[in-house]
């Protein structure tokens, strides 16, 4: 009998470390793209978490960059229309609307569709199990715009060799239905530190840099973001006070308005944005 009690608490015991081991583990991957229009990629919480509704500005309200805002139209257009389209990397100065363009540029194309292109973001630290979810989106009809914001490697980082070759080096090759937009600050993705190190350390400092770079290559769309100048930053916030009616005088908002680019110290999208969410509570008027 002793054995036996004995024999019934460790198959007990095992059972609840086994149940222990379960709830500690990440729910399973979902293997299939769920209804809707936007997701951001979850792996650890079971894969593909949906996105009820995308913040974004509209279209219009970009200013100082419509070169950059029609390349990126354009692109994004013909890949919703099962046309040939390049992967795309928007670098460059901070707050000058990369992220924002990306997320309008979607919103705009669903405007006319009613097959609705889908959006996901993937977060930079999982940027390793995007053959994971590139194995997802393989098997669907929807077309798919894949987005990472702020992206960029650090020195011991080895994880931009798993996004080259899910871009266009790995034997699976990019699914025909999926497309990769980032944004970055740094041209490269690379700090430009670490690509000075390389060429003046290594024992072949040209392969050394050639294989850090060389992940920037697999973005056939480069478009540079820079600094706005001060027509371009007032003509932003024109556009954000004639969209929202705020109530205040032309001569009065501008002069706000540079006042409070000087606090920051500079100027460009976000400053003005800041900006006018600043001028619309002291006025007491929603931005909704």
């Amino acid at each position: 009998m002793a054995a036996d009690d004995g024999q019934d608490r460790n198959g007990l015991l095992l059972a609840r470390i086994a149940e222990a081991l379960e709830r500690l583990a990440p729910p399973p991957l979902d293997t299939a793209l769920p209804q809707g229009d936007a997701f951001v990629w979850e792996p650890a919480q079971g894969g593909l978490v949906a996105v009820p509704h995308v913040a974004h500005v509209d279209l219009d309200l970009l200013k100082g960059i419509a070169p950059q805002r029609e390349t990126l139209l354009a692109n994004t257009r013909r890949f919703a229309q099962g046309l040939p389209a390049n992967n795309a990397l928007l670098w460059g100065a901070r707050g000058m609307g990369k992220s924002s363009l990306v997320k309008a540029v979607h919103e705009e194309i669903n405007r006319d569709r009613a097959d609705h292109l889908v959006l996901i973001e993937i977060h930079r630290e999982d940027i390793d199990t995007l053959p994971q979810l590139l194995r997802i989106l393989r098997g669907s009809p929807r077309r798919v715009v894949l987005y990472c914001d702020d992206l960029s490697f650090d020195k011991d980082d080895t994880s931009y060799k798993s996004l080259k070759a899910a871009l266009e080096g790995g034997i699976e090759g990019r699914p025909a239905n999926t497309i990769f937009y980032a944004t970055s600050n740094r041209r490269h993705l690379m700090p430009r530190d670490l690509v000075d190190n390389e060429r003046g350390t290594a024992i072949n400092p040209g392969e050394a840099v050639e294989e850090k770079v060389s992940l920037s290559d697999r973005f056939g769309l480069w478009l540079g973001f820079h600094h706005c100048g001060q027509d371009e930053y007032l003509a932003m916030i024109d556009g954000y006070v004639a969209h929202y009616k705020l109530k205040i005088a032309p001569d009065e908002v501008r002069k706000r308005a540079l006042a409070w680019a000087m606090g920051r110290g500079g100027r460009s999208g976000r400053v003005a944005w800041q900006f006018i969410q600043d001028l619309a509570g002291e006025l007491g008027q929603s931005l909704d």
